[in-house]
């Protein structure tokens, strides 16, 4: 519940926060930033030690375990500082975009202040307590918002972007320490057992960064800042509804996995059931923005973010569809595969390069859009072979136990797609708003309708109903004294 409320202020916050800043910012400056947020990236993942992962699947750490993993980011974040400092300015060369000097530094300054939070915030995670993430996301994301919005209402400029960035950044270290005080020291100890765990585990992280990354470079590169600005706030509209709504679930999944790993009846069992529930959750939000995209980005963004609308229309149903064997991650991570899920990034990042590449090169936007439809779709297939393989539940079998949830987003796409087929294109906001208002409830009305028909008709099977009704069971017990 703390998880749930803490996501839904901050994908609240998130999303007016994209909506304002495209109505004062250009789609270049978006591009900017995202060309600079790329590298940073690639650089952060290049160098990741996974010490959080490290320490929540160590039985016992001590004092002396979470100075060393502070001492180790602390390092970590000077040496990238000084790294992209470095860089900032034959990156500005390379893409003929002098501005990228100063937010390469800017950036590269937020990393330094992210190796410095707390890490003894992982025994609140690792006993699933989970207040101290509602007080980090929500501090975190709401002084960051208030940042940009302001400098992007006085200024119009992107560093709206950036400066939201940093302070996000600092609120977030200054926070970590209200929540638990740590006093930490310097010390390299346990940098052996730490590697022992994240070396495959950091080698697939930049495996999975560059895949996920490149394109952002290619299309900086040979579209220019304006195209790399629809396809990046396209692409997070498109993500965020499934992200967002799965993040509550998906956050206790790890330590919970970890604690079973070595009971494989029951590590199968808990997979099959928050596995169905967590795609039961974001095929509706991600489907549904899919089918609503065109009113929600002509009344949010305006009309000149019109070519965003197909990238949202065709990604965001692939990321709902890719949670089907999206938890393979923290399950290998649990039982020790890490091994297994590098060689699963890097096949894939073998395969998803040139399929994106050859449609940068022939079609152009449209062509990364179609690699990526394709590239994610054969990721999830991928995905669920490798579940079959780690805990012995056939593709066949995860797909029966979101049966039920495919078949009722079949329905809700098809009727809400049909509804809207029908609406007047317009311009003018009342209508959008109503039109937006009616497409939402048919769509709420069709999916959770059909649901519970599909449920009953099977004889109400267990499954994410009877978890939901597990749920509320529970919330109604403590409501009904109070």
């Amino acid at each position: 519940m703390w998880l749930s409320l803490s996501r839904a202020i901050v994908n609240a916050l998130a999303t007016l926060s994209t909506f304002v800043l495209a109505r004062y910012l250009a789609p270049s400056d978006f591009g900017l930033v995202a060309l600079a947020t790329t590298m940073l990236l690639i650089v952060s993942t290049v160098t990741e030690l996974s010490l959080t992962q490290a320490l929540i699947r160590h039985k016992a750490p001590e004092e002396s375990h979470f100075s060393a993993a502070w001492t180790l980011n602390a390092t970590r974040g000077l040496l990238l500082c000084l790294f992209l400092a470095a860089c900032a300015y034959p990156a500005s060369v390379l893409y003929k975009e002098p501005r990228l000097f100063g937010v390469m530094l800017a950036l590269g300054f937020s990393v330094l202040m992210g190796g410095l939070r707390n890490p003894r915030l992982i025994m609140l995670q690792r006993a699933l307590i989970f207040w101290q993430e509602f007080v980090l996301s929500v501090a975190q994301k709401f002084t960051g918002f208030v940042a940009a919005v302001a400098i992007a209402v006085i200024f119009h400029s992107y560093w709206a972007l950036v400066i939201g960035t940093l302070v996000s950044q600092a609120t977030n270290v200054i926070t970590s320490y209200l929540v638990l005080p740590f006093r930490p020291r310097i010390t390299f100890r346990h940098i052996r057992e730490f590697f022992s765990f994240s070396a495959w585990l950091t080698a697939g992280q930049i495996v999975t960064t560059l895949n996920w990354r490149f394109d952002y470079l290619l299309i900086g590169k040979v579209l220019g800042g304006t195209a790399l600005g629809y396809y990046t706030v396209g692409s997070n509209l498109a993500r965020t509804p499934t992200a967002e709504t799965t993040s509550p679930l998906t956050q206790t999944i790890y330590p919970s996995f970890a604690s079973i790993r070595d009971d494989p009846l029951r590590l199968a069992a808990a997979y099959q059931r928050v596995q169905a529930l967590v795609t039961a959750v974001a095929l509706p939000a991600g489907v549904g923005v899919a089918v609503v995209a065109d009113p929600l980005v002509r009344l949010a963004l305006g009309e000149k973010w019109a070519p965003a609308i197909f990238i949202i229309q065709s990604l965001a149903s692939v990321y709902a569809l890719q949670t089907l064997g999206s938890l393979v991650d923290p399950l290998g991570m649990a039982k020790g595969e890490t091994r297994l899920l590098f060689i699963r990034h890097t096949q894939m990042l073998f395969i998803r390069v040139p399929i994106i590449f050859a449609g940068l090169m022939l079609y152009g936007l449209q062509g990364v859009i179609f690699g990526r439809v394709f590239t994610g779709l054969l990721s999830a297939f991928v995905n669920m072979i490798l579940v079959r393989r780690l805990i012995h539940v056939t593709v066949l079998q995860q797909l029966s136990a979101n049966a039920r949830a495919l078949a009722s987003i079949a329905v809700m796409a098809a009727g809400v797609s049909l509804a809207s087929s029908y609406l007047v294109h317009t311009s003018d906001r009342i209508t959008l708003v109503l039109q937006l208002a009616t497409l939402v409830a048919l769509g709420a009305f069709l999916y959770c309708g059909s649901t519970l028909l599909f449920w009953i008709l099977m004889k109400r099977p267990a499954g994410p109903e009877t978890e939901v009704q597990r749920i509320l069971g529970k919330i109604l017990l403590k409501v009904r004294p109070a």
